[in-house]
């Protein structure tokens, strides 16, 4: 079995309890690799590379970390790289049918790869990147959910509009 893991999501932006997610996914498997999904139906406020450079920076001091870009089915893209699992992170028992359905699609999809759920640690379970855009388009102040870099683009961001 391989023993790496992909955290896939579209990550616009990268929140404080992605982080925590990936740094505790660091801890039990060898390599894990964000990879950080295109997802133009959603139209994000970040470019998929301004996601993949935020992810990079906030990533930075976790070794068996990577980040990457892709487009397309996430379980063919964790079959291709030789990640064994997929992570998905369960913040309240509302995403628990959509990511159930998700989970029981892509096993159907790909055998060989499983998925697994963590949970986020108390603090960061209200936390969604969706909520953080809207604070921070209001000109909210969001420093407490996304790491500094993170604060400083979504200010930049929204002063252009």
């Amino acid at each position: 079995m391989p023993a790496g893991a992909m955290y896939p999501g579209t990550f616009d932006p990268i929140t404080n309890g992605h982080h925590e997610l990936v740094r505790r996914a660091a801890r039990i498997f060898d390599r894990v690799v964000v990879a950080v999904a295109a997802s133009p139906h959603k139209a994000p406020v970040f470019s998929l590379d301004e996601r993949m450079n935020l992810a990079r920076k906030v990533l930075a001091d976790l070794p068996n970390v990577t980040v990457d870009g892709y487009s397309g089915l996430t379980v063919e893209y964790a079959h291709a790289h030789q990640l064994g699992v997929v992570i998905r992170g369960l913040r309240a028992v509302s995403d628990f049918e959509y990511e159930f359905q998700l989970a029981s699609m892509n096993r159907h999809l790909q055998t060989d790869v499983e998925t697994i759920f963590m949970t986020p640690t108390e603090q960061y379970t209200f936390i969604s990147s969706t909520l953080v855009r809207e604070v921070a388009a209001l000109g909210g102040d969001v420093t407490a959910f996304v790491h500094p870099l993170v604060a400083q683009a979504l200010a930049r961001q929204f002063s252009r509009r």
